[in-house]
């Protein structure tokens, strides 16, 4: 988990899709005036440099945010989420991918509050560096899988959880369910945003049915795939699990889905899922 830098993947198709869709919460959170809490358990960074040499080794970008970025034929949730990373880069050339910390900050108002968690030690310090010095914003050096559950329920009453592991470690895909029936528990009313990969798809499966059997209602996934299911090495589909998601996502994410694998599919075999996985009642 240590060793997970998600500089090497920002702004490829997975991104996009988890950006949608957190916008799309964030953008349905503050219709109402009153506040809101955001927590993100696994931060990262929060600013990531296309031109890097993390970003160039494999260019995953270039089958993500650069294939939208010049379009002008956008659905309105695609053409959302490019605005706000256009509000980072000073020209029409992509150049700076903000990670979820400094899009959920796009959304911030005086009275919202954002808490990120980020374990690995060099990328607690480009996080802070990154939200700079706001009020509305902490910065934990912890594991937010385990802390985060003593922040809840947060004092506002409303609020987002995004959980975004790195799946590296195999137990990740029983934790964040073992984490989520406890953050549920505690915040029965909150929105939880659980992003996972897809690169063995029985570990997928798995995931799923617990949640299935977890005791938690109203829960909706969406994916996006690339490629069809491999046995290969890679990520070659990912999704988001929302629990508690705006009543208005499911029917933005018939119109944005089809549309993101036209887009971004490799060779023909790309696909999308829309399921509720438990029913609200």
């Amino acid at each position: 988990m240590l060793s997970y830098r998600h500089a090497f993947h920002a702004g490829n198709f997975a991104d996009v899709l988890k950006h949608i869709v957190l916008i799309q919460i964030l953008q349905y959170l503050g219709k109402k005036d009153k506040p809101f809490c955001c927590i993100d358990t696994h931060a990262g960074p929060g600013d990531y440099a296309l031109n890097s040499d993390y970003a160039l080794k494999n260019r995953e970008f270039e089958n993500g945010i650069a294939r939208l970025w010049q379009r002008d034929d956008l659905p309105e949730c695609v053409a959302d989420y490019v605005a706000i990373i256009k509000r980072f880069n000073s020209s029409e050339r992509l150049n700076r991918y903000p990670g979820s910390p400094l899009i959920t900050k796009q959304f911030l108002r005086n009275k919202d509050r954002l808490v990120l968690y980020e374990l690995h030690s060099t990328e607690i310090d480009l996080l802070s560096a990154a939200v700079k010095k706001d009020r509305r914003i902490t910065v934990c050096h912890a594991d937010g899988l385990k802390d985060a559950i003593s922040l809840l329920p947060p004092h506002e009453r409303r609020g987002l959880v995004l959980i975004d592991p790195s799946y590296e470690i195999k137990s990740d895909y029983e934790q964040v369910v073992e984490t989520l029936v406890k953050m549920h528990k505690r915040f029965a009313t909150g929105t939880y945003a659980l992003w996972y990969p897809v690169i063995d798809r029985s570990r997928n499966q798995k995931l799923e049915r617990a949640l299935q059997t977890s005791g938690i209602k109203n829960i909706q996934l969406f994916e996006l795939g690339i490629q069809a299911d491999s046995d290969e090495h890679g990520m070659t589909a990912s999704g988001m699990i929302i629990v508690n998601p705006p009543w208005t996502l499911a029917a933005q994410m018939q119109t944005v889905l089809p549309w993101l694998v036209e887009q971004l599919r490799d060779d023909g075999t790309g696909f999308y899922r829309i399921q509720t996985l438990v029913d609200e009642t």
